[in-house]
């Protein structure tokens, strides 16, 4: 089976890369690793990018087979929300964010994974709900794939959030590679 092991850090434009095979993927499996997912050619690979690696809708990624395969966001069942004012939208931030909930932040307002508790959360802030089916690209937080610095030694932690929760954390205090 062929490998995606690498996303190219290079600019589209720096090099006439030929684009051989397109990749069409939800949020959750564009931040997956070791999942095997489906070219549109109907070609199996296997995702096997660095730890805390995410894709979004326009990267490119190289096969082990020297392909490069352009990566696509796929539309997905999303709620936007629109709310009152800054005050309310910075709460609903907020109370996503207490939750790990993925927020794509739009001039216009917010979006999110459809859930029916986070619907019923966002209602009782004053949001405005619709139902969308769009790409998703929601902002991703360090500690959420991979928590990275760098600063000369490695070390790992962990620490109880204010829920109980033992969240463990990687540094990575060499140089970047």
């Amino acid at each position: 089976m062929i490998e995606i092991k690498a996303k190219l850090k290079t600019s589209r434009a720096a090099y006439k890369l030929e684009v051989k095979g397109r990749l069409r993927l939800p949020f959750a499996l564009r931040q997956q690793r070791g999942a095997k997912v489906k070219l549109d050619s109907g070609e199996e690979v296997l995702l096997n990018l660095p730890r805390g690696e995410v894709l979004r809708g326009g990267d490119l990624v190289t096969a082990s087979d020297g392909r490069v395969v352009e990566v696509q966001a796929a539309a997905e069942k999303l709620l936007h929300a629109s709310l009152p004012g800054a005050a309310e939208l910075a709460q609903a931030a907020y109370r996503l964010g207490d939750r790990h909930v993925p927020v794509e932040f739009r001039p216009d307002g917010l979006r999110v994974a459809a859930d029916a508790a986070v619907e019923r959360m966002l209602r009782e802030l004053g949001a405005k709900l619709s139902e969308v089916e769009a790409p998703f690209e929601p902002e991703v937080a360090e500690h959420a794939v991979g928590h990275r610095h760098d600063h000369g030694h490695d070390h790992d932690h962990g620490h109880d959030d204010d829920h109980g929760h033992d969240h463990r954390h990687r540094h990575d205090h060499g140089r970047r590679r």
